[in-house]
């Protein structure tokens, strides 16, 4: 096709001169994700099992993480006299409610209740059931009154309350036993629901609520996982990349170093600090932190070792890239597949830590919600078998959702598999 000298050349308009113009490259969102990242989450999510069992985590770490309106011994709102209060976040004391004392109020009490459902009703410290049941109507004795309500979490104990039921310690959940009925005459079977109680999964030795201490237990092993895996991985990742970048003397030095901290033992100190300074959460962080950041270094060493002397890293360091940005934005990416691939067994590693350590006694303080303590109480107490069995499908659940997770993001971030 000829063009004549008065026809537009294509692209360009009528009486334009120059260049036809450019369209604008489109820019990336500040939070959209690359095409790689992109990529990467297609194959996740094509991982079935996986997927499924991100969604299913999420939805148990997330409702975990508000347990304290899922399972309580305070309500998490109150109106009293016109006024909201929230026990869940804030100390009230008794005296807030119309009581005579300074320390917080306990919610549970009768008194208590009354003094909130009358609007702090003097009669209630002679009789606060009856009170409680004639204040339905908002009229007591003739009077009106300033009614008054609380919301209640779905389980009514937390982690430490404990159970106040007839009966020795630990306690099955109430649903077959015996029971009188309305015929005067004993009979075994399914109690009836004013009879069961609201321990769902039964009792522990010690009169706590099972379920509650199962939720608080849950959230208390992942969180404390996530702190030691995500810090003990930055220290590990950071110290085998400087190993495996620079070699020579620097890397022979911290292989030695690394050689005599593996040797020191691990329970022993855990064991003599926590005599000297107390068991405590983030003692017991820092103690796993300081022994478990030696899981990475030799996995990114190698790689590190591998890449060093790849085209890719010879022409960066030819055109003058500084050594981090060479280590930290071009090498790391080609060393995270294997990287990824050590994460499930230092996840599951640090659970199963902390529930031996609970379990023989050195880990967290006895009062917190720990699953290993749990599962010390199912050996001691072989006559309640609820407790063992709660321990090990919460262990199992935890444990088999992590491992697809992490397969899964292992899987994703394989190069062989994203530029399929």
């Amino acid at each position: 096709m000829v063009h004549c000298a008065t026809d537009p050349l294509p692209g360009r308009m009528p009486g334009q001169d120059g260049p036809p113009p450019v369209a604008p490259p489109e820019k990336q969102g500040r939070f959209e994700l690359s095409p790689l990242n992109k990529r990467r989450w297609r194959n996740f999510r094509r991982n079935g099992r996986a997927f499924w069992s991100l969604i299913i985590f999420g939805i148990l770490f997330g409702l975990s993480l508000f347990a304290e309106f899922i399972a309580n011994d305070k309500p998490f709102l109150v109106q009293y006299r016109g006024e909201y209060y929230f026990p869940v976040f804030q100390f009230y004391p008794e005296t807030a409610f119309g009581g005579d004392f300074q320390t917080e109020a306990i919610y549970r009490d009768p008194e208590v209740q009354c003094l909130i459902e009358t609007g702090g009703l003097d009669l209630c410290f002679d009789d606060p059931e009856g009170y409680i049941e004639d204040a339905q109507d908002g009229v007591i004795e003739g009077e009106e009154i300033e009614k008054g309500w609380a919301l209640w979490p779905i389980i009514p104990y937390s982690f430490d309350t404990p159970v106040e039921r007839s009966g020795a310690a630990p306690l099955p959940p109430n649903v077959i036993g015996s029971y009188t009925g309305d015929d005067g005459e004993s009979h075994f079977g399914f109690l009836p629901a004013d009879q069961r109680g609201n321990n769902l999964l039964g009792t522990d030795d010690t009169k706590r609520d099972v379920l509650a201490r199962a939720i608080y237990g849950f959230r208390l092993s992942i969180l404390f996982t996530i702190i030691v895996t995500t810090c003990a991985s930055l220290i590990g990742i950071f110290a085998g990349a400087i190993q495996g970048f620079f070699g020579g003397l620097l890397d022979l030095i911290f292989q030695r170093i690394i050689e005599i901290w593996q040797g020191v033992p691990q329970l022993y100190v855990i064991i003599i600090l926590f005599a000297i300074l107390g068991r405590g959460f983030w003692l017991l962080v820092f103690l796993m932190v300081a022994f478990g950041w030696t899981a990475l270094v030799g996995v990114v060493r190698a790689e590190f070792l591998r890449a060093r002397n790849l085209e890719y890293v010879r022409a960066a360091r030819a055109l003058g890239v500084s050594n981090m940005t060479i280590m930290f934005r071009h090498m790391l990416p080609n060393a995270m597949v294997a990287t990824l691939t050590m994460l499930p067994f230092i996840v599951t590693g640090t659970i199963g830590a902390l529930a031996s350590l609970d379990f023989l006694g050195y880990g967290l303080p006895s009062s917190a919600p720990s699953l290993g303590e749990m599962t010390l109480q199912a050996k001691q107490n072989l006559q309640a078998p609820w407790l063992g069995f709660t321990a090990f499908f919460v262990f199992a659940l935890m444990l088999s959702l992590l491992v697809f997770i992490f397969e899964g993001v292992r899987d994703a971030f394989d190069p062989r598999k994203t530029f399929q």
